[in-house]
């Protein structure tokens, strides 16, 4: 198979391969039971669906396929960008699957899914960067689990006009859009993204629909300092955004952004305090925190807060 048909992770030059440092013991988490985690391996794979636990090594994999939770990634397995911290392979992404909306419905029924998520890979090649595929989606999740709470996880959709519109007009419950680092480490870690086109498009989707709960969030360990995410922080609130969650970065592979530091599980608990006097609504913040990891049960928590505006 081609370079670009099977995928490809971030070049070598890019980074200086690295030994990848032993983790904390506040990073270890508990094997899930080999049987749990067969039965959600075996219906993804059966339907023909990507998840993000598996694409991008979650270190919370094992725990929600587990518990049956799983993380769906759609539009393919290939990104057509190379984000130094990102597992998901790189490459010439194919066509869209047109039985993909229907085959997450399915799937979000069998798992019997209070709470969705849906993300994505970077589809730069679509006119629309994927955003009709999420609204399709989102329409079959609707149409056969109507009781199901529906969380997106969208790329940046840079230069597509109205792809916001499209996706906000599916009406899912939450709009996330990681900005991912601060703005100083963007031309290494997100090269082919922009912080304020990410910033922009957070506020877009809540001026254009308030009811829209708004979340975002960033993997710390990448050389940001304190400051540089306190200053995130107030970036994303004057986007209104509802929803902050914050990470250990962990790097996938050698090759991948080197890991500067380990933030503590205190560093975090005071940066959680710090967010929630800023204004967020909700915050995640801890070393295993991840976008999608306990999204339903914080949706939830979310949603008591501020009851969604008509």
């Amino acid at each position: 198979m081609s370079e670009a048909g099977r995928g490809r992770y971030p070049d070598k030059q890019r980074f200086p391969e690295q030994m990848l440092p032993e983790k904390p013991s506040w990073l270890r988490v508990k094997a899930p039971s080999r049987e749990s985690l067969e039965k959600t391996r075996n219906l993804m794979q059966g339907l023909g669906l990507h998840t993000v636990c598996e694409e991008a090594a979650c270190p919370n994999a094992g725990e929600c396929w587990g518990k049956r939770h799983a993380a769906f990634l759609i539009m393919g397995g290939i990104c057509t960008r190379s984000c130094g911290f990102c597992n998901v392979a790189t490459g010439k992404p194919g066509p869209l699957d047109a039985d993909e909306p229907r085959h997450v419905a399915e799937a979000v029924a069998k798992l019997g899914l209070k709470h969705a998520v849906i993300t994505s890979v970077d589809r730069d090649d679509l006119n629309d960067g994927g955003a009709g595929h999420f609204a399709e989606t989102i329409a079959m999740i609707r149409k056969t689990s109507p009781e199901t709470t529906i969380e997106v996880l969208t790329p940046d959709f840079r230069n597509k006009d109205q792809s916001i519109d499209i996706v906000v007009n599916a009406k899912p419950d939450v709009f996330n859009h990681n900005l991912e680092t601060v703005p100083r480490l963007y031309p290494s870690i997100r090269p082919g993204a922009r912080y304020f086109t990410s910033l922009q498009l957070l506020a877009e989707v809540r001026r254009k629909d308030p009811s829209i709960f708004t979340k975002s969030g960033l993997m710390l360990g990448l050389g940001e300092s304190r400051e540089e995410v306190l200053q995130v922080m107030d970036d994303l609130r004057s986007a209104d955004v509802d929803f902050l969650t914050l990470g250990q970065y962990l790097p996938p592979t050698r090759k991948h952004a080197p890991l500067m530091k380990f933030w503590s599980p205190e560093e975090f608990q005071e940066l959680e305090q710090v967010a929630r006097a800023k204004g967020f609504l909700m915050v995640a913040a801890s070393p295993l925190t991840r976008s999608s990891h306990h999204a339903g049960e914080d949706f939830e928590r979310l949603r008591a807060v501020r009851p969604q505006k008509e």
